[in-house]
């Protein structure tokens, strides 16, 4: 158990870690993974849009299509977070890339 617990933590850490450095396909599995509460992470809307919304950024279309799916079970508020959440994150790894 504890040794599926620390494959889902790499898995995760990994896909984060490819995120930053502007990969869109490590952006969308994320997003995935929250979407769904898969790999050892709650599921999280917020958090899905979010990384849907940088792999749509990206040009990645099933991206686009996910994050206006589960745009229709999240409140304006909740958006707005998540848009927020993407832009600080664009803006967070374009100052480490600099």
């Amino acid at each position: 158990m504890a040794g599926r617990l620390k494959t889902k933590n790499f898995l995760i850490e990994r896909r984060l870690a490819d995120a930053a450095r502007g990969d869109g396909r490590a952006c969308y599995e994320l997003g995935m993974v929250y979407s769904t509460g898969t790999a050892g992470v709650v599921l999280d809307l917020i958090e899905a849009h979010k990384w849907f919304n940088l792999a749509a950024v990206s040009g990645n279309h099933a991206a686009q299509e996910c994050r206006a799916q589960i745009a229709e079970d999240m409140s304006r508020r909740d958006i707005a977070v998540a848009q927020r959440a993407a832009r600080d994150w664009m803006q967070l790894t374009q100052r480490r890339a600099a």
